[in-house]
């Protein structure tokens, strides 16, 4: 666990709500980009039909015809786009950002000092998808570039922070939308210099218009709490969001989600950075912080 100390900073926005889902592919050495035929093959395997409208040593991309983006005055296919490789010097990457990366500690530092080349991707006019079909799609998507690029060493997605080994992401055994929450939502975990609080809250849910999940806490394990966080994001994304402020989920009692005990839901702006509206989950006799204020 990390010892340093970081400042809230709210002026920091997050992602943009319903912005591209960004991948980036990391490898020890230049890769070309595959030719279009074995693209085009993997990815009609991953997400169904697909035209690959473009394709050079720059950028490939791929209309996914089954996926349609419903405008006002328009509809079109939903876009997936792999950029060509290009150098990776880990910039952007500050100590905030690494002391969340909880999925890949060990290799972390090697990862950033060994892989020197990345490959970017991402997903366009997706925004319009309705949140499910969205997250199922990337999640295909992230799986036909898994196939595409065995040599890639790990996986790190922006919208979240989140950074895998290859291997994390080829042998998971998740299904449907919830392969979103393993690798598009991160659950952070914080404590409050001097006190005995903790803080626990995702990041990722806004890429599908979805609000992130916050616990400001004391006394209770924030393994459990951690588990509860992605229990809620789960079940905001299967059920579009349906926890309004005022009411109540269920709790966690000896490490386990427990329906009689009761947490009262409520938005508000996060407390740790990006600045953004989540969905605050008090605790009970676990809760920090004034709520009623």
């Amino acid at each position: 666990m990390s010892k340093e100390v970081f400042k809230q900073d709210l002026s920091k926005k997050g992602a943009r709500p319903g912005g591209p889902f960004m991948i980036q592919l990391l490898f020890k050495e230049k890769i070309p980009m595959p030719d279009k035929k074995k693209m085009t093959a993997v990815m009609e395997k991953h997400i169904g039909p697909a035209e690959c409208f473009c394709h050079d040593q720059k950028t490939a991309g791929f209309a996914v015809l089954e996926h349609i983006a419903e405008f006002k005055d328009a509809k079109a296919p939903v876009q997936l786009m792999v950029m060509g490789c290009s150098s990776f010097k880990g910039k952007g990457f500050d100590s905030f950002l690494l002391s969340q990366m909880w999925d890949c500690q060990e290799d972390r530092d090697r990862i950033f000092r060994e892989c020197r080349y990345q490959i970017a991707a991402a997903d366009m006019l997706a925004a319009a998808l309705p949140a499910v079909e969205r997250a199922n799609l990337d999640m295909d998507f992230l799986e036909a570039l898994a196939e595409l690029y065995p040599a890639c060493e790990a996986f790190y997605f922006a919208n979240c922070g989140k950074l895998f080994l290859s291997e994390a992401v080829r042998s998971h055994q998740i299904e449907g939308a919830d392969r979103f929450i393993r690798f598009g939502v991160n659950a952070r975990f914080f404590t409050v210099q001097d006190t005995d609080d903790m803080v626990v809250d995702t990041v990722g849910m806004s890429t599908l218009f979805l609000p992130d999940a916050q616990y400001h806490f004391h006394g209770m394990d924030p393994n459990w709490v951690v588990n509860h966080a992605y229990n809620t994001a789960s079940y905001i994304l299967e059920h579009g969001n349906p926890i309004e402020s005022g009411e109540t989920i269920a709790g966690v009692k000896d490490g386990e989600i427990c329906g009689d005990i009761r947490w009262k839901c409520q938005y508000e702006c996060a407390l740790i950075q990006p600045a953004r509206d989540v969905l605050d989950i008090c605790m009970g006799e676990y809760a920090s912080g004034n709520r009623e204020a």
